[in-house]
């Protein structure tokens, strides 16, 4: 009854964020690598509990491949690198988002929304804050005959605040504290008469960016770089089992170049690579039917123990490791400060998932108001929740720097 449930449960909400294969039971290893029966690479994604926690709900980014690390500092910057936030020009600033979740599914209450801001304190430190909540609709729950037990409402939120500070003037750092709240069945119960309850959890981001200036013949241009890690703390679960699920920590590392062309166009160039800080399920005859290896040391590692191995415990060595990265590219275009276009790849290795899109999107800005759109183009047959939605995000930027001197 319990298996049963939480795959009943579970795995469709897991189909909520993204459509991958999982580790095929029938993988066979040959020269230390597996392969599917017919031939192809054994697909084994790194997962991880409260996968929403890594959902780009900026439109911004969203247009530019997921792209966030280290472009110019908005409202959503705590969300990739809250330490950018000290770059910021305005004083405060907040953003709202929206993001429709799996509508070409004929889903219309499964939805992100995502509300942001920051204000700065003085030149030097910046304070940030953000709340996401994630609705997945109404579900219906079951019993092990399949008849029905009651509607539920899953959700799930993050509650976040940030410190940044400059180190020098072209450097800075930043800590987020987070709380994270997942309720998938709360009240329901598994085998034995245990009663599902609501996971929490802790976690924190650390993230530094260095900002320069550079001199060329058509103007000035800056070079940003950003390196952040994020959702680093406990592990959650939703019963009184001793076995945790890990929080998906992540690894970031970003650049992007700005070039003002002439008074009234700017340009930048932005790339990140992510990697997921989660061990990787173990493959071959050594693993058990759910990935772990034989004496369990795959879900009983502690989150730093984790992390530090999801760097070398991939099943076939450095060549999987490197599958592991996940590439981002954008590109943004300013007219005057007030019309934005933008667009952006995104990359994921066929064995981790195999997401591959493109995206697209518009930017405004007039006052203290600013409104962005992005839309993703699926370019393979694997599905993505956000296959051609439109998400957007409204900005509200109050002040400037010059207040603060």
């Amino acid at each position: 009854m319990k298996n049963l449930l939480f795959k009943q449960l579970l795995l469709p909400v897991a189909a909520l964020f993204i459509f991958v294969g999982q580790a095929d039971a029938q993988c066979y290893e040959e020269e230390g690598r597996f392969y599917n029966l017919d031939g192809t690479p054994c697909t084994n994604t790194v997962v991880s509990a409260v996968p929403f926690l890594r959902i780009v709900a900026d439109a911004r980014s969203g247009a530019m491949g997921d792209a966030g690390i280290a472009i110019s500092p908005d409202a959503n910057a705590i969300h990739f690198n809250a330490s950018k936030l000290v770059f910021a020009e305005e004083t405060f600033a907040m953003s709202a988002t929206y993001t429709p979740w799996l509508q070409n599914l004929g889903l219309n209450d499964v939805y992100l929304a995502y509300l942001t801001g920051f204000y700065k304190l003085d030149d030097l430190q910046t304070l940030g804050f953000g709340l996401r909540y994630f609705s997945l609709g109404s579900i219906q729950f079951t019993d092990q005959n399949g008849e029905p037990l009651a509607i539920g409402q899953p959700n799930e939120f993050e509650v976040s605040a940030a410190y940044a500070r400059k180190l020098t003037d072209n450097f800075s750092a930043s800590l987020t504290g987070k709380f994270i709240y997942s309720n998938l069945a709360a009240g329901q119960q598994v085998e034995g008469g245990e009663t599902i309850e609501p996971g929490v959890a802790g976690a924190a981001d650390v993230a530094f960016t260095y900002r320069t200036d550079i001199d060329t013949d058509r103007g000035d241009s800056e070079l940003m770089v950003g390196l952040a890690l994020t959702n680093i703390g406990s592990r959650i679960t939703y019963t009184n089992s001793v076995v945790r699920d890990f929080l998906p920590a992540n690894f970031g590392l970003g650049a992007a170049y700005t070039m003002e062309l002439d008074e009234y166009n700017k340009l930048t160039l932005t790339a990140d690579v992510n990697k997921l800080m989660v061990p990787t399920p173990c493959q071959g005859d050594g693993c058990d039917e759910t990935g772990e290896i034989g004496i369990d040391d795959y879900r009983e590692q502690s989150s730093i123990s984790g992390i530090f191995s999801s760097f070398s415990d991939a099943p076939e060595g450095l060549r999987e490791e490197l599958t592991e990265l996940m590439y981002s590219f954008g590109v943004e275009y300013w007219y005057d400060n007030q019309f934005a276009v933008r667009a952006g790849y995104f990359n994921e290795h066929l064995q981790k998932g195999g997401r591959k899109y493109l995206t697209v999107g518009l930017g405004l800005k007039y006052n203290i108001f600013g409104l962005n759109f992005s839309y993703l183009v699926p370019t393979t047959n694997q599905r993505n929740p956000l296959d051609n939605t439109l998400r957007f995000s409204l900005l509200f930027d109050f002040g400037s720097m010059g207040e603060l001197e």
